[in-house]
């Protein structure tokens, strides 16, 4: 069988739980489809909280005010992308002191590792470090042992984070993402053509799977 070329931009946040199930509920969904797809997976840049104090914030007292929902919803909020995540085979260790960060530096390296083939491999990293491990992503340590962690040069990393051209370049992006209109993430497209936003079911990014493998006959 042929493959059929198939490129998926994720626009994504590394602070966001649904992008974490919304990606692995793509993959469930791809693994449905073997060998029908030569593929070429892209992550963009979107900063939930840009504004964000280096030290970051108390993340239960962040989405209680931010979303106005009481403690108890946000628990119940936990508790569900806790089961999930278990589902689809990730982790979620919540706890009352876990912060939430600005993450421009962590794009900073996403869009670097981008032409190394092992951007999914790095984004992967940075969730688990987050919401699996409950690391400082705003710690340039942290970043770099995860860079470590997925085979890449811990040194050029180290350049890229303090490269001012990187910082425009991701900079640019997320504002080019923001004059299209992208509001929210994660957002999934497809070939430059079709588009999933938010963590939909499987059986959404089976639907639109099995649409390109029909376009493409």
């Amino acid at each position: 069988m042929t493959k059929s070329y198939l490129r998926i931009d994720i626009v994504s946040d590394v602070v966001c739980p649904w992008c974490v199930i919304g990606y692995k509920r793509l993959q469930q969904a791809l693994a449905k489809f073997p060998d029908h797809f030569d593929l070429n997976i892209v992550w963009h840049p979107f900063e939930l909280n840009p504004e964000m104090v280096e030290a970051g914030e108390n993340l239960r007292e962040h989405i209680t005010g931010k979303y106005r929902i009481s403690n108890e919803e946000s628990t119940e909020n936990r508790e569900r992308l806790t089961a999930i995540g278990h589902e689809l085979g990730f982790t979620f260790n919540f706890s009352d002191e876990m912060r939430i960060y600005n993450t421009n530096h962590a794009h900073r390296l996403l869009h670097w590792a981008e032409p190394t083939g092992r951007q999914t491999e790095l984004q992967m990293q940075l969730f688990e470090d987050y919401f699996t491990h409950g690391k400082s992503l705003n710690h340039e340590s942290v970043l770099l042992d995860a860079v470590a962690a997925v085979g890449l040069d811990r040194e050029e990393a180290s350049q890229a984070l303090n490269d001012t051209a990187i910082a425009r370049q991701t900079l640019a992006r997320e504002e080019q993402l923001l004059m299209q209109g992208i509001r929210g993430v994660p957002l999934f497209m497809f070939n430059h053509e079709y588009a999933i936003s938010g963590a939909q079911e499987v059986s959404e990014f089976e639907r639109q799977l099995q649409q390109l493998t029909e376009s493409a006959t």
